[in-house]
């Protein structure tokens, strides 16, 4: 099997939540289970740091694996979904698994699957934590996919266990109160293991204590003890009032990444000294996120004169904060290239675009997608003012068209939408 046979099976003969959604769920963990015993629990191998939350984790797992890597360890990260390429979800010191470990590792345990018949997501897992083994990782970020108790990752059983926040997404799956979701969420908390809470939410405090009250296990909240504050690419990080870290050089420009870095500072001291990190690794590691980890699509800039800025805001908090981001920008225009999943709230996600901009709705290639005229119905309703364009590249290359070099053009609204614009310009 050589790898593009590998990933037509990965892509298209395995149920694949990306695409298709709920009908590719599988809500228990028999097939996680039943995976660990046949690869004899590969994860046991190595130290891990396991990541849940509703926004966020993505960002503080590459925040946290180039920290790692700066300091000397030897780093797995395994994030989802890919933005261009398949092997973007498991990488060891910011390098990519490689093409043939992937088709190798396929062929070999094929039988296997085909009896199994786990969904892609499982097999991704398994894969990975078998190519952790095999790097012989000291320590991994894991994130985890969706959820937390049902999840395919909660096998592991994780040095420090991080929820980011909690917010209303996947309501279909995972509840539809903040409450119920934080539940599912606490379910990577493990016994006796520390856990890190990003933000003070006092709707899931309660839900988080109790269970960590249950299973003994410490809980910090990291916005009590830590303060981020970002201005022109610097970060302040400030502790009890005092500073931490003064202005240093941050290179991801989200302003929402402010939530984000106590948890990921926080994480560090918990795990002192058991894996050593000095304030100048923690420093350099925080300077070089993209370098060190391909990470994408976060406030990423992909042009100037018009600035082109992509963002995977994706729920209506990922929203919310990205266009309070966005109508700070000085601009002329602004044009949005916008797309949404279909299993999302779509009315409460387009009430937080702003009103003055030129829209470009359009979906992403997938059937989960939203259509751009149904997008465009919701947002006329909402008195917004735009066309439908029936791709992404469509869609894009309007903006460009119409827009001038004192405008902005944004992409986002799904993940996948800034995925297919990431394909299509050159790297």
């Amino acid at each position: 099997m050589n790898y593009n046979e590998t990933l037509h099976y990965l892509l298209n003969t395995l149920p694949v939540y990306h695409k298709s959604g709920t009908k590719a769920y599988k809500g228990g963990l028999e097939n996680a289970m039943a995976m660990d015993e046949y690869f004899d629990y590969p994860h046991r191998r190595f130290s891990c740091v396991h990541v849940a939350g509703t926004n966020g984790k993505g960002s503080v797992s590459h925040m946290l694996a180039s920290v790692y890597r700066e300091a000397g360890y030897t780093t797995g990260l395994f994030t989802s979904p890919h933005l261009v390429d398949f092997r973007e979800r498991i990488r060891v010191n910011g390098v990519k698994i490689p093409e043939a470990f992937c088709s190798e590792f396929i062929s070999e345990h094929k039988d296997f699957f085909d009896r199994l018949q786990p969904s892609f997501f499982e097999l991704t897992v398994f894969l990975c934590f078998n190519y952790f083994s095999r790097q012989k990782v000291d320590i991994a970020i894991i994130e985890t996919g969706l959820g937390g108790r049902l999840d395919t990752t909660n096998v592991i059983t994780p040095v420090c266990s991080i929820i980011t926040n909690i917010g209303l997404d996947h309501t279909n799956l995972l509840g539809t109160t903040m409450q119920q979701i934080a539940v599912e969420k606490a379910g990577i908390i493990k016994p006796r293991i520390p856990v890190i809470i990003g933000v003070r939410q006092p709707e899931t405090e309660p839900v988080f204590r109790d269970v960590c009250q249950a299973k003994k296990s410490k809980m910090i909240i990291a916005a009590d003890h830590y303060n981020a504050s970002l201005s022109n690419s610097r970060l302040t990080v400030e502790s009890n009032g005092n500073h931490r870290f003064s202005e240093i050089e941050f290179d991801l420009k989200g302003s929402y990444q402010e939530k984000n870095i106590p948890a990921v500072i926080q994480t560090i001291d918990v795990l002192q000294p058991s894996f050593a990190v000095t304030d100048q690794h923690i420093v350099n590691g925080l300077s070089h996120v993209t370098d060190h980890t391909g990470l994408m699509g976060r406030w990423q800039i992909l042009g100037s004169a018009p600035a082109i800025i992509c963002d995977v805001c994706h729920n209506a908090d990922g929203v919310r904060e990205a266009m309070g981001q966005l109508v700070q920008e000085k601009f002329d225009i602004l044009h949005i290239v916008f797309g949404l999943v279909a299993d999302k709230d779509v009315d409460a996600i387009v009430g937080l675009l702003p009103p003055v901009a030129r829209y470009y709705f359009t979906r992403a290639d997938i059937p989960r997608s939203l259509s751009e005229n149904d997008l465009l119905v919701a947002a006329v309703r909402a008195g917004l003012k735009g066309d439908a364009y029936t791709s992404v590249s469509d869609a894009f290359h309007q903006a460009k068209k119409n827009a001038s070099s004192g405008d902005i053009i944004f992409i986002g609204g799904s993940t996948f939408v800034v995925a297919e614009l990431l394909q299509e310009l050159p790297r």
